[in-house]
Formats: C-alpha cells, sequence, structure tokens
C-alpha cells in the first residue's frame, strides 16, 4: 500500500489541485492505517481491516472529527487505486462513516466586534496591520488561508472589491466595504511598511508573506485581551458576518457565494443560528419572555 502513496499524493495535487495542508492531512491519515496494518501484521486490506482500525481509534478514544478526517482520506485513497484499476474491489464500500453532531456557530453581537477590534494597537505598523485585518475578516467573510494569500493586485479599490483565492484554488470576486478599504489601501501605504516580498498584503516583522499559524495566534492573543476567548475562535468571525448579512435581509444564495461555499447546504446552518437568534431577541425583549405563568 506505501507503494501507491506518493503517486496517489501526485495525482492529488496536479489533478485535484489539493492544497499542500491537505496533501499533509492524507499522507498522516494514510501512513497511521499503514502503520496500524504493519502492526497488526494485516496482509489483506479488505472491509475487516478497515473496521478493526476504526475499532482501534475507538479503543484510543479518537474523536469523532478525527476518525472521519481519516475514513475520507481512505475513501479517497481507495477511490484512486480503483480508478487506476490497482485493485478490483473497494474495502470502504460497506463501511458507513459515524455520524458527527452539527454544532451551530457562535456568532458575536456587534458590541463584541468592537470590543474586539480595538484591541489592536493601530498606532504601530502591526497593529494597524491586524486592525486592517480584522477589519477584512468582518467586511468579507474571508477564510483565514484566504485573507493570508491575498496580494495587492488582487485588492480593486476602485471598485471596491478583492479576488479571493479559495478551496481547490477556485476564485471569486467579493466586494468589501468602504471602510475596510481604506484600512487597507492606508496599510499597503503605511511608511514603515518594508516588503521584501512585493505581492503579498499582509507582512510580517520580516518583511515576508504572514503565515495562517501567526495570524491564528494573533487572534486568539486579542480574544484573550478582551475577554472574548473560550469557545470562540478566529474562523468566529466569518460565522459572525454571515449570521449578520442573513439577519440584514440578505439571500443564502449571496451569502453561499461571499463565502465560497460549494455547497447551498452549508450555508443553511446560519438560518438556524438566525431562528435561535431572534428568539433569544424575543425573549428578552419580551416583559413575559422569561416568565413562568
Amino acid at each position: 500500500m506505501r507503494g501507491d502513496l506518493d503517486q496517489f499524493l501526485n495525482y492529488m495535487q496536479a489533478v485535484k489541485n489539493a492544497s499542500p495542508h491537505t496533501l499533509r492531512g492524507y499522507r498522516l491519515d494514510l501512513e497511521a492505517f499503514c502503520a496500524f496494518l504493519e502492526a497488526e501484521k494485516i496482509v489483506a486490506v479488505d472491509k475487516k481491516a478497515v473496521r478493526s482500525f476504526l475499532a482501534h481509534l475507538n479503543l484510543k478514544k479518537a474523536k469523532k472529527r478525527s476518525i472521519l478526517r481519516r475514513l475520507s482520506s481512505l475513501r479517497s485513497y481507495f477511490k484512486y487505486l480503483m480508478k487506476e484499476k490497482k485493485i478490483s474491489t473497494n474495502p470502504l464500500d460497506e463501511i458507513e462513516s459515524p455520524k458527527l453532531e452539527k454544532q451551530l456557530p457562535t456568532p458575536l453581537n456587534y458590541e463584541h466586534i468592537e470590543r474586539l477590534f480595538s484591541q489592536a494597537d493601530t498606532t504601530t505598523l502591526f497593529g494597524y496591520r491586524d486592525r486592517c485585518a480584522m477589519e477584512l475578516f468582518y467586511s468579507s467573510g474571508l477564510r483565514i488561508s484566504e485573507l493570508i494569500g491575498l496580494n495587492q493586485q488582487d485588492f480593486d479599490g476602485a471598485n471596491l472589491t478583492l479576488r479571493v483565492k479559495g478551496k481547490g484554488k477556485k476564485e471569486r470576486v467579493i466586494p468589501v466595504t468602504k471602510n475596510a478599504a481604506e484600512w487597507l489601501n492606508t496599510y499597503i501605504s503605511h511608511p514603515e511598511r518594508e516588503e521584501l516580498d512585493r505581492q503579498a498584503i499582509f507582512l510580517n516583522k520580516y518583511g515576508k508573506r504572514l503565515t495562517v499559524r501567526s495570524l491564528d495566534r494573533l487572534f486568539k492573543q486579542y480574544l484573550a485581551q478582551s475577554g472574548l476567548s473560550g469557545r470562540i475562535t478566529p474562523h468566529t468571525i466569518r460565522h459572525t458576518i454571515a449570521t449578520h448579512w442573513l439577519e440584514k435581509g440578505m439571500d443564502l444564495k449571496t451569502i453561499q457565494i461571499l463565502l465560497g461555499h460549494s455547497s447551498l447546504g452549508t450555508t443553511t446552518i446560519y438560518t438556524q443560528v438566525s431562528k435561535r437568534l431572534k428568539k433569544e431577541v424575543y425573549d428578552k425583549a419580551h416583559p413575559w419572555g422569561n416568565v413562568e405563568r
């Protein structure tokens, strides 16, 4: 099985445009499966071997999300082997994925957004950069990876748009608010800005493109300072703007396009959030909302 792994990864990169992050996940998942087979001295890779692997993961108390990811990697791999006619039967055909309970995102309210954004010290270059990133997040609902990947040529200040490369290298053009555009223009032309990377918008202290890990760490720091840390993550801002769009009357199809969701089903989760928020507002506003009578 290990012999075909590199060919599979090359195929996913060249044909399916899988990102480095996705390829790394495939490799880790498939190598874990290979290690299990070798440890258990399993020669035939059939549905029994796959079920034994799942039982092994459960025994190790692996999280359901991790199990689902490893199953997904195995499905992609064996689908590839079937396509290349390297196997005649797919051992995953009769394997059902465990159900994962969907957790509703917890959006921030407007007061929380203001509190979070005010944590960045905009009198400094990097504080200004961080505030600019927050404004763009909230303006356009970007993923962290999409924001980090932005180049200066992707920003059209005249038309207030951004060209974004999303998952699977799919491009979309999305609007930005005038406010976010002003932050972006000022950051790009900041007198203290040093560019070793002359394409990237968001730079680290060395003048090179900021990494996802660095930005994630910075946001967690600001969340802690604002008292909003806990279950709230940087990705929460993406959930927040999507929910606020819906609350203000934007239709789901438009939200789907702006967020870069491949399926409308992914976007419908915000209708549940919106209903929940409306109920909370109603209960707080109504004089008998939380009173038993």
